[in-house]
Order: structure tokens, then sequence, then C-alpha cells
């Protein structure tokens, strides 16, 4: 069943779908289309960003897109309707969208009546109930008068300070669409940052769309003779007192709206670390050999067209020790106070992303050989980064390793994943004086720090699952004996 809802034979409606576990809002990122342009059913509309990523959505039907609903940046609550698209275009003068009001974002009007019951959502997915209410947009609209000054202040401001005429005309009025000037999001973060409310911004650009040159000319500060220049066409001091205050880019403080992906970083980790009890163990290792190894997969050709790197022996040597004690691969179940062992794992691989710190995880990872494992690493990593790892794939992890050493750094005390047992630390790999052999020589040293969960994981069980690593790692042939 689809997310939309008919108001009348000609005219549909598409709510904001549940596009992930239960998850009760999104912020839409980007439309894709306007009103007037013609879409087709599956037809990519939006990009929207839950707590988990970005994800696009396509519209399940033809039509005429006759309003969109919100502006791009607003957060919507899974429900909403976004968009209305006319099915039957032609038959008729299409009503004009209903205008909102000046101080409060663009409202959906309601729909007809549904059945009580689940609420209709994409294919495959299934929504939570929620009480969640949609969050206000700070930034309203400043009163005509208001925007009217501080355009006609700005305009002399970009005069250099000329003269001004002695009847000044009015400031032009600002194209808003959806109650909101028109800025791409990088204007619209821009202002936020320098302090710059956009009705206020006389637009240079086409159609009236507000840029990053205009944002920085109202941030930019008066010159010497711009008192005398603009006193003229000022009205009053109050008047002028209403305009927002420039903020500069010294600035000591910038304030960032937590939502997304990093408002679900921050109530995961909170949620870990006072709910699982913490144990790390640490282990210094000899990684010679394993470097070594590295070295010679990459010129195998059955490993040809993967990528080969330290992280896929890591990753098949935590592999390993879990195997041999299956017991660390568990979950708490704190309702029914059981603990769920699990004859699978979904290896957890953390990622940085430009949205923030992501665990995708790798289905079945135990069954996967070298060359599979190496590919879907390789995969992983580049979803993650081009920003299109889907909720899915952040579901289900059982256990997971976070790479701090690509930073420099020798190691760390990781929090878990919620719902994983346990998560493996990879420090950085660098050549230390070692004694080998009994004589000291510099070898490739690294550090691993194992951090888990002390209801499930005592730390002998925890100490023999590091230490099977540190092992694999300082002789790799182990991978075949143990495997």
């Amino acid at each position: 069943m689809t997310t939309m809802t008919e108001t009348s034979a000609r005219f549909r409606e598409f709510k904001m779908p549940d596009v992930g576990e239960g998850l009760t809002e999104a912020e839409i990122l980007k439309w894709f289309v306007q009103p007037g342009d013609t879409v087709t059913d599956g037809q990519v509309v939006c990009e929207v960003e839950t707590a988990k990523a970005a994800v696009e959505l396509p519209i399940p039907f033809d039509g005429v897109v006759h309003e969109l609903r919100f502006p791009e940046g607003t957060t919507v609550d899974v429900g909403q309707v976004i968009i209305a698209i006319d099915v039957a275009p032609g038959s008729g003068d299409a009503p004009a969208p209903a205008a909102a009001p000046a101080q409060e974002p663009v409202e959906a009007p309601e729909a007809e009546a549904e059945p009580k019951g689940r609420t209709p959502v994409l294919v495959g997915y299934g929504v939570a109930e929620s009480s969640t209410k949609r969050r206000p947009r700070k930034g309203a609209a400043a009163a005509p008068e208001a925007a009217a000054v501080a355009a006609a202040v700005q305009a002399e401001l970009n005069g250099h300070g000329a003269p001004a005429a002695p009847t000044p005309a009015p400031a032009p009025a600002v194209p808003v669409q959806g109650g909101r000037p028109l800025a791409k999001p990088p204007v619209r973060k821009l202002a936020k940052d320098l302090g710059i409310d956009l009705a206020t911004v006389v637009p240079t650009g086409k159609d009236g769309i507000i840029t990053r040159e205009d944002v920085h000319a109202a941030a930019a500060p008066a010159a010497p003779e711009a008192p005398a220049a603009v006193a003229p066409p000022v009205a009053s001091a109050p008047a002028v007192a209403e305009a927002p205050a420039v903020v500069s880019d010294s600035a000591r403080e910038t304030r960032i709206p937590v939502k997304g992906v990093r408002k679900a970083i921050a109530q995961a980790m909170v949620g870990s670390a006072f709910t699982a009890p913490h144990v790390t163990e640490f282990v210094t290792v000899d990684v010679t050999r394993t470097m070594k190894l590295v070295a010679e997969l990459k010129e195998d050709k059955d490993m040809a067209g993967v990528r080969v790197n330290p992280l896929l022996v890591i990753a098949k040597a935590l592999l390993v020790a879990i195997k041999r004690n299956p017991e660390v691969n568990a979950a708490w179940d704190e309702a029914n106070q059981e603990i769920v062992q699990k004859h699978y794992v979904n290896l957890g691989i953390a990622a940085a992303t430009p949205r923030g710190l992501i665990v995708p995880n790798i289905k079945d990872a135990h069954d996967k050989t070298l060359p599979q494992l190496a590919e879907a690493l390789g995969e992983l990593v580049t979803t993650a980064r081009d920003g299109k790892t889907s909720p899915a794939a952040m579901a289900g992890g059982t256990v997971t390793i976070t790479n701090v050493g690509v930073f420099g750094v020798d190691t760390g005390t990781p929090i878990l994943n919620p719902g994983e047992s346990a998560i493996l630390a990879v420090g950085a790999i660098k050549l230390q004086p070692w004694v080998h052999k009994g004589k000291v020589k510099p070898r490739q040293v690294t550090t691993l720090a194992l951090s888990f969960d002390h209801r499930l994981v005592d730390g002998e069980l925890g100490s023999k699952v590091l230490a099977d690593v540190a092992a694999i790692l300082e002789q790799p042939k182990r991978l075949i004996t143990w495997a």
C-alpha cells in the first residue's frame, strides 16, 4: 500500500512514509520537482534524511505536481502530506494552493478521514505509532515593514555610501516559496551561521533566488560614512532596531541544531553507555606478518578487482575468534530477561561520513570467503561515503569493528553499538622497536581494544576473544588452522 490519500478524483496527496523501522520523522533535504512538473509512477521526487540515513522517495502515481507542502530543510512527521499531485491535468482549473501565515511554516491541510488502524506507508515498511509533534522551525519571517526597511538599508550599503535619493524607492518584494524566501540549502546554512534573517536579504539571483553573495553583503559591516548615507531612508531609530543583529565570522560560538543522524548517534550512545556495563581490554601485537600477507594478497589473482587492506585480515581474524568463542556473539533481552545467542554474525564497520558516524553491517559475514568479505567491505565503505547507506544496512548488527588507526590514533575505549555484545577498536599500525627472537628489531605494531557488555561477556570470555584476534594477526597462518 502506498503512502497517499485521495482528496478528490483528481488530486492525490503523498504522505511522509516510515522509511525505516519505526522512525517518526524525517527532514526534507532536497526537492527534485517543482509545481507544474510532470511525474511518473516510481519517479524520485525528493530526498529525505532520517535518524539513520538519507533516502530517496519515489511517487507512486502519474500526474503533474500541484503543490509542495513543505520547503527544503523542514522536519516532517511520518504521515504528514508532503506533496499534492494532479492526476487528471487539463480537466479544469486547479485551485490555488492555500497560503500559510507569514509567521509559521506551511502546514499540510487536513485530508479526508481515513480508516483507523495502521498508517499506510511505502511497500515493505511498517510505521510505529507516535505522539511526536513536528518541531517548530526557527527563523520566522520578519514583519513586512521591518523587511522593507532592512532592504532599503541594504540597498544603500551596496551603493558604498552613495547619497540617497530624496524619496527612496520601496524595497523590492522578496520572492517566497512555501512561506520562505528562495535560497538553496547551503545558502540557508550560511545565513544561519552568520545570524542573517533571509527575509531581510535582497535577492540578486535568477528568479529572485538569494545567493551567497547576497548573504555576505547583508552581513558586511557598514562603511564609515554609512550612518550619514542611510539616515534619510530610515524613518526612526526603533525601526532599525527591529532588524536582526549581524553575527560576524569572528563570532566566538556557533550553534548547530541536533537532528537527523547526529541526533540518533547521541541518543544511541547515551543509551548504550548508561545501559550496558562496559569493560574494555587492550593488547599490543606485532602484525609484521599480517602486513606481509596483505602485500601478498594484493598480488593474488583470486583477489583481483577487490580492495585488500589490513582491515580485511582483521575482520577475518575477528570472525574466526567468534567462531572459537560463540558465546560472545549475543544480545541482552531486557524485557524477557534472556541472553539471546546469535548463530550468525552481522559484522558492523563504523564509518565516518559527512552526516556523522554510521555503522552499516555485512550480513552473514561468517559465511563469506576472504574474496567475498573483501568485496562486501569495499561496497559498504563506498556506499557509506556516498551517503547512500540504507536503514536496513544498519539494522541487525551483532559485533562491530572501528578502525581509529586511520586517524593516527593508537587506540581507544569504544562504546558498544546498541544491541550488540562487543566492539573491536583497531589502532594505528606503526614501525616500533620490538623484541623479536631475543633481539630488539623494528616491527609493525598495533594496539587492539575490545569493549564488551559485561552482562553477556565475562572477563575470561572477552580476554579469549581478544587474545585469539591478536594471535591470528601475529601468526596469520592460524586463519587456516583455526577456521
